[in-house]
């Protein structure tokens, strides 16, 4: 499905679930119809699984949002006690849509719990109360932690799910990279064609070039990531320069909000330090996972930054910030800059790499290595320096439920294309009316 689809449908009011491979356009669109609701003064819910997939947007974690908390689960006693609370009366009974970014990542009764809180504070047994509920996510990206033993109910196995008339729109164009043959590599592992995959990855490595640039080194593992950092980073003399992240607003919200933010606390930089920008400003020239070099400190000791194709940014402070009916409730101040030598692959979700140098061979889940590799811009920027045959698997259940999208998609646009554009102007008109915009 092309992108101008996709948003005549979330216009029109329908339930709906965006997803397709990274790259495809998914968190754009949201930005679109985010844009499209506060201009048609339609109150919106932006929410996601992670915290760094929430900074992303300016949202919050669902969990947070729906006072869900920890729990992954709620009988109605408990639903009637998470309810009790003011602020989460107003803050849902104001909400017209939802958005809800990496679903993949939300368990089945999470799911149906944050569906019982809505119902009761809006007084409708409708899903959700009768919100109309945007889902974006990628199933094959890394799954819900579970305990050990457990096994991995997605999202899409929830009564509610089946409940709430999803209209599937599967995006197909690629937008974040144009390298065809990575492009392949990462279609052959959402296809589960492993053995192609890495072969085309393997006479990729052979080809590929020394560009004397400096990777960052993904892991798939916690060990040592920052300590791999400042270990480098002590490496080199100089002077320290140090950055301590400013809160403001409600300190709980920003003390919630400072947890989830890929920016650290305490930022610590020298003169030649590889950092990668953690944070979208295209207005200044960079985006989040473009990568450089320190190569100076201008006025007020704000870092200069040589990037892989020789610009140069001196960077200013950056905010992140959670907003409620269009007002900050709370906000951090950091340099939007990381020390880049090294981060992990759950870490890496969300991010776009100029390059980087993968180690695999430790990768313990469905999904890891297909993560990894599209972080990249290009392959140009890979150095891959060992990966197991995990690193090309995916979940087959991720698997059986993609098939399904791809087909209901189909449909969802064949429909759409029968529909006379009237109609279409019509009811995306009474949905807007319908939610008091």
């Amino acid at each position: 499905m092309k992108q101008k689809e996709a948003l005549d449908i979330l216009k029109m009011g329908y339930n709906t679930f965006l997803t397709g491979p990274p790259g495809s356009g998914k968190t754009f669109l949201l930005n679109k119809y985010i844009e499209y609701l506060r201009k048609n003064n339609i109150p919106v819910s932006i929410t996601a699984s992670t915290g760094i997939a929430a900074t992303h947007m300016g949202g919050v974690t669902l969990h947070s949002w729906s006072g869900l908390g920890i729990r992954e689960k709620l009988d109605d006693l408990e639903v009637r006690q998470v309810c009790d609370k003011g602020y989460l009366r107003k803050r849902i009974k104001n909400t017209g849509v939802l958005i809800i970014d990496e679903i993949s990542m939300i368990k089945a009764s999470q799911f149906e719990a944050v569906s019982k809180i809505c119902q009761y504070i809006k007084r409708n047994i409708r899903p959700f109360g009768g919100i109309q509920v945007i889902c974006s996510g990628d199933f094959f990206q890394l799954p819900p932690v579970e305990k050990e033993g457990r096994e991995i109910k997605f999202v899409t196995e929830s009564d509610v799910w089946k409940q709430m008339e999803m209209k599937i729109c599967y995006l197909d164009e690629q937008h974040r990279t144009k390298d065809k043959k990575l492009h392949k590599i990462l279609n052959c592992i959402r296809e589960s064609k492993a053995g192609e995959s890495k072969e085309l990855l393997y006479q990729a490595q052979k080809v590929a070039k020394d560009l004397k640039r400096v990777f960052t080194k993904l892991y798939t593992h916690n060990v040592d990531v920052d300590s791999i950092n400042y270990s480098e980073l002590n490496k080199i003399k100089g002077k320290e320069y140090y950055y301590q992240m400013g809160l403001r607003g409600n300190l709980v919200v920003a003390e919630a909000l400072k947890k989830s933010c890929l920016a650290p606390e305490k930022l610590i930089l020298k003169d030649g330090a590889h950092v990668m920008f953690i944070k979208n400003n295209f207005d200044a020239g960079y985006v989040n996972g473009t990568q450089g070099k320190i190569v100076g400190f201008g006025a007020g000791d704000l870092p200069i930054v040589k990037t892989q194709d020789g610009k140069k940014i001196t960077v200013a402070y950056a905010d992140w910030t959670i907003e409620e009916e269009n007002l900050i409730v709370a906000g951090i101040s950091q340099i939007p800059l990381r020390l880049a030598w090294a981060i992990t692959v759950h870490k890496s979700q969300g991010m776009n790499l100029d390059s980087a140098e993968m180690d695999l061979s430790r990768c313990f889940l469905e999904g890891m290595g297909y993560v990894a590799l599209s972080r990249l811009r290009s392959l140009k920027g890979l150095r891959l320096m060992g990966i197991n045959n995990l690193a090309f698997c995916v979940n087959p259940r991720a698997l059986k439920i993609d098939k399904q999208f791809r087909l209901f998609s189909k449909e969802a646009s064949a429909e759409l294309k029968k529909t006379p554009a009237g109609a279409v102007t019509k009811r995306q008109k009474l949905f807007i009316k319908y939610l008091g915009g």
